[in-house]
């Protein structure tokens, strides 16, 4: 049915991606690089609103120890932080720090869904959601689409559209099996940024897919983004996660960033699956 929105004729796609857009972005890349296409329409859109997402998402877990527990991805987000916060990584401040700045970067973000100026303080005196998480750690349910077009050098130049170029561009992976991993770092972010040479040059700008606020502070580290780093200066999808799409629209928020001169490298960052299971690492330059 989205096809058809777009007015193509005949209205035919052809998508091997059952995942956020950015890994459909990685394939259009990837068949551009090998000369198969000179440019790529890549979208994505979600609708979670009806729904309980969060429940949902369960199931793509382990069919045979975990799926059947329906625990849900709130629920391991929880046991993530509360490991952190045990082994003395992060602290409850510095996850409500995460949030206040999203809050606060979101404010110019037509877009975003929650917005506006609190203090750590506030954050903290709010109730907790699910021990030891709070509802602002968690991002929001949101219902929306992203649409963005990749093509050649050549052919941006050809169209006179002003561009950024990728770089570099990586996917790692790591086990479904929850226990088998340390849920404390994000390894598959760490080699998938190593790949696409994120430390190849100073990162003015990272949008980060961190659906809770201490998987902010874990792809940070992993990352290895200094402090000069702008990070999620749209609010991130603490301010508003549209499913299937938020990872694309971290590439797309970093590129209209570098096109509009607010730096000359960024970095934008995709995840899948229950505690950062799954990264996408993208590395995009100014022209």
């Amino acid at each position: 049915a989205g096809v058809d929105a777009l007015g193509a004729v005949p209205p035919i796609k052809e998508s091997h991606v059952e995942m956020d857009a950015a890994w459909a972005l990685y394939e259009s890349w990837l068949k551009i690089q090998m000369g198969q296409a000179e440019s790529a329409l890549i979208y994505g859109f979600g609708k979670s609103s009806p729904g309980e997402l969060p429940i949902v998402l369960s199931q793509q877990l382990d069919p045979y120890y975990l799926a059947p527990l329906w625990v849900d991805t709130i629920a391991f987000a929880a046991m993530q932080a509360r490991v952190m916060l045990e082994q003395g990584l992060i602290t409850e401040a510095e996850m409500a720090e995460v949030v206040a700045r999203s809050r606060k970067n979101a404010a110019n973000n037509p877009h975003a869904q929650l917005k506006g100026d609190v203090s750590v303080d506030e954050l903290l005196a709010e109730p907790e959601y699910e021990s030891p998480l709070r509802r602002h750690d968690c991002c929001p349910i949101s219902d929306g689409a992203c649409a963005m077009i990749i093509c050649t050098v050549e052919k941006a130049k050809e169209w006179g559209k002003p561009y950024a170029v990728i770089k570099g561009i990586d996917h790692r992976i790591e086990t479904h099996h929850i226990g088998s991993r340390d849920l404390t770092q994000s390894i598959s972010t760490k080699q998938a940024a190593e790949a696409a040479g994120v430390a190849q040059g100073p990162v003015d700008i990272a949008e980060l897919y961190a659906p809770f606020s201490h998987q902010e502070i874990i792809l940070r580290r992993a990352l290895n983004l200094s402090d000069d780093t702008k990070v999620n200066p749209s609010g991130g999808v603490l301010a508003g996660n549209v499913m299937m799409a938020s990872g694309l629209s971290r590439i797309g928020e970093v590129a209209m960033r570098l096109i509009n001169g607010e730096g000359k490298r960024g970095v934008a960052h995709a995840t899948s699956g229950p505690c950062l299971q799954q990264n996408l690492v993208t590395v995009l330059e100014a022209q």
